[in-house]
């Protein structure tokens, strides 16, 4: 029967035996707003018309009124929610996009992409590949979004994500020096890593609870033809090559209660011994849950968080 539940996660969302979802929580659509949130203002543009796909650009206010060539960093950032939740549009991410402006002085670009399990891997990856090309035709100051024309600085220019989102900004990091954008030997300055979700069979067996099966049965979710469950390259990202990460540094945020908190320790460690060029640091939060930072802004660790995110971006780049 097509009700019939396959895989049962109230309050969030339940899957059925035909692939179909049903998401239990209400996906609230936050606007962009040109009057200013915590001197931060944003507005949306298309970068995918044929699919229909958006992304949110935020900028100081005081950017706005620039007059000279100033130029800032450029954030691009990945929305997290296990490959099925979320939106870069939601509640959540707006506030903390706002909040990363206001403390970086940075330009940040959200990017939305089509989730599973109706749209299976790899779409999301491919998706976010089209955002970033989209966001590298401003670097001649010639693309259709003049926010990104005027003050982007494409010489320093940031990946992140949070969860599933750290996922893809890492796949993204790879592509960018597999690919080859331009300019010639041009590089991501940086990226930052918010709880990865990565995983794999060793992770799993070493850590023996319930909530990491919980994120296996995600990725089977989202990647139901993959024949290598966990052990696909996606999400086994430790298992991959790391020497061809196209980024000269890399802070990685755990949080001490968070399942997925060795995943992330695993990717520094591969990262440190793999021969790639560049420097890692992480972040640990102890006695913190996963995502803490976004389900709990307001907090003093969640403010240490993104008071190490503007350091870190901040930072000259060697």
């Amino acid at each position: 029967m097509d009700s019939e539940i396959a895989f049962d996660y109230s309050p969030r969302f339940r899957i059925f035996k035909n692939g179909g979802i049903e998401r239990l929580v209400p996906e609230t659509f936050v606007p962009p707003s040109l009057n200013p949130e915590n001197v931060v203002v944003s507005k949306d543009a298309v970068y995918s018309p044929e699919k229909n796909l958006s992304l949110r650009i935020y900028l100081p206010q005081n950017s706005v009124y620039e007059t000279g060539e100033k130029k800032i960093p450029l954030l691009v950032y990945f929305h997290g929610g296990g490959f099925i939740m979320e939106t870069a549009f939601s509640p959540i991410y707006h506030t903390f996009l706002t909040s990363a402006v206001s403390a970086t002085d940075c330009i940040a670009v959200s990017v939305e992409y089509r989730r599973a399990p109706e749209h299976p891997i790899p779409t999301l990856y491919e998706d976010s590949w089209d955002a970033i090309q989209w966001i590298f035709t401003h670097i001649t100051r010639s693309g259709p979004e003049d926010w990104l024309n005027k003050h982007a600085d494409f010489s320093k220019v940031f990946l992140a994500g949070d969860s599933a989102g750290a996922n893809i900004a890492h796949h993204m990091a790879i592509r960018v020096d597999k690919e080859k954008l331009p300019p010639e030997n041009f590089k991501i300055s940086g990226m930052i890593l918010f709880h990865p979700y990565f995983l794999s069979k060793a992770l799993i067996e070493e850590m023996e609870v319930e909530a990491m099966r919980y994120y296996e049965r995600l990725w089977r979710i989202a990647s139901p033809d993959s024949g290598n469950g966990v052990e696909d390259p996606w999400i086994n990202v430790v298992g991959s090559d790391l020497t061809g990460l196209g980024c000269r540094r890399v802070l990685v945020m755990v949080a001490g209660n968070d399942v997925l908190a060795r995943g992330g320790w695993s990717y520094v460690a591969e990262l440190e011994k793999s021969g790639w060029i560049g420097k890692v640091k992480v972040m640990e939060t102890k006695e913190e849950g996963h995502v803490f930072h976004l389900r709990d802004p307001d907090s003093e660790n969640a403010r240490r968080v993104l008071r190490n995110f503007a350091e870190f971006l901040k930072e000259e780049t060697f």
